[in-house]
């Protein structure tokens, strides 16, 4: 056998060895569009044992760290084998601390954070929604005026994905067959989810049990579609699968790949429009008989950013120092501003066994690339940060990848 089939066999294992993980967990495997014969034969195979589960994927992680693979594509696959082994051990029953489980698998390390950085975020908030009154009924009141009418959404859906779609095919060519179709689901843990379908078309669900507002709505689309999950799934399928980069056929939960991912998504709007996103949507929305103020909601959202850490706060609460869900809810209302309704659907994600570490995604996925981005050439520019937002839609990046370059 010779080289390259020897890698080749190291990635089809690989593959194996992801997909094995839907057989403990449906939904583990978040998009498959590689051959369909794995996915049957795996379905057909008898669903593994987690301990001889994680055995094969350390096996397989040191023969990948030995081959000759290039550089990137081996700390890629290395990097994601050691998230899985981590998922093995624990569906095995291993007692793994909540810290190391995240360090595991995202390549990050987290902590509580800082109290007097969320009053801080409260001040500017509350600078921003002046008025008499408790700051966090000021702030539901915002909140229910912002409200999309549940008539309205579909329409907005349509313009907003319409405008971002025609802005990001400019800079991010995508294949003319590209599509995107939108549906409202109830009873999920999350408020949007992307369903890539391979062949450049996603499905991307609204949750209809919260309530859409006005200012999260270009985020929501933003992130989901364009230039967010959808346009990454497009460009990697077509660009580095195309290439022969067959590990990118598979996109595994709680993996290096999540936290790339959704750091990448949560940056989309405002690495496409810039900083002025919410004049942008103010125009959109009016075109639609809707009124938005959006320099407002753009101050809004720089003062609530600093409560970035709150729900990473509330995982670690819950699963590291043993709080209990009443203690953890109160935590989210107070810091978050939260309604106790909001506060109890976040715990729902945070308790779910498959996403409870995934928070963390958000939270340090965000500041890593928000420092990332910062830190390119001419990141001032909206053209220059939208270049360098390419390169994350396009090349098989990881969190360590990412700190060498900011260390050199």
């Amino acid at each position: 056998m010779d080289d390259a089939t020897d890698s080749e066999s190291l990635i089809t294992d690989y593959l194996r060895a992801g997909l094995a993980f839907d057989r403990l967990e449906e939904g583990f495997v978040d998009a498959y569009t590689g051959d369909p014969r794995l996915r049957a034969q795996s379905q057909r195979d008898p669903a593994p044992d987690p301990a001889e589960l994680a055995r094969r994927v350390r096996g397989i992680r040191a023969d990948v760290e030995a081959s000759d693979l290039s550089a990137a594509r081996r700390d890629f696959v290395a990097s994601h084998l050691r998230a899985m082994e981590c998922s093995a051990r624990r569906f095995a029953g291993e007692e793994i601390g909540f810290v190391e489980e995240v360090s595991h698998y995202f390549d990050v390390d987290i902590a509580m954070g800082d109290p007097d950085t969320y009053r801080a975020a409260h001040a500017a908030l509350d600078e921003v929604l002046a008025g008499r009154g408790d700051l966090a009924e000021r702030y539901a009141a915002h909140r229910g005026a912002d409200e999309i009418p549940a008539d309205r959404l579909d329409e907005c859906v349509a313009a907003f994905s319409s405008a971002l779609r025609e802005r990001v095919r400019a800079d991010h060519p995508l294949p003319d067959s590209e599509v995107v179709e939108f549906e409202v689901v109830g009873d999920k843990p999350w408020s949007g989810f992307n369903y890539y379908l391979g062949d450049y078309r996603s499905k991307v669900a609204i949750n209809s049990d919260l309530t859409q507002h006005m200012a999260s709505l270009p985020h929501l689309i933003a992130h989901e579609a364009y230039p967010g999950h959808h346009t990454e799934h497009c460009r990697k399928e077509q660009l580095l699968v195309g290439s022969g980069q067959r590990e990118q056929t598979i996109f595994l939960v709680n993996t290096p790949q999540c936290l790339m991912a959704e750091g990448l998504a949560d940056h989309a709007l405002t690495a496409t429009i810039g900083p002025d996103w919410g004049l942008w949507a103010q125009e959109i929305y009016a075109d639609l008989g809707l009124r938005f103020d959006g320099e407002r909601a753009q101050r809004i959202a720089t003062a609530t950013g600093g409560l970035l850490g709150v729900r990473q706060d509330a995982a670690l609460l819950l699963h590291d120092r043993g709080r209990d869900s009443d203690t953890v809810a109160q935590y989210l209302q107070t810091w978050l501003l939260a309604s106790p309704a909001r506060a109890r659907q976040m715990l729902r994600f945070l308790s779910s066994p498959l996403w409870r570490a995934y928070i963390s995604t958000y939270v340090e996925g965000y500041r890593l690339l928000a420092s990332w981005l910062e830190h390119g050439p001419g990141a001032t520019s909206v053209a220059a940060r939208s270049a360098r937002f390419g390169r994350l839609l396009d090349e098989p990046l990881t969190p360590a990848a990412l700190r060498t370059e900011l260390a050199q």
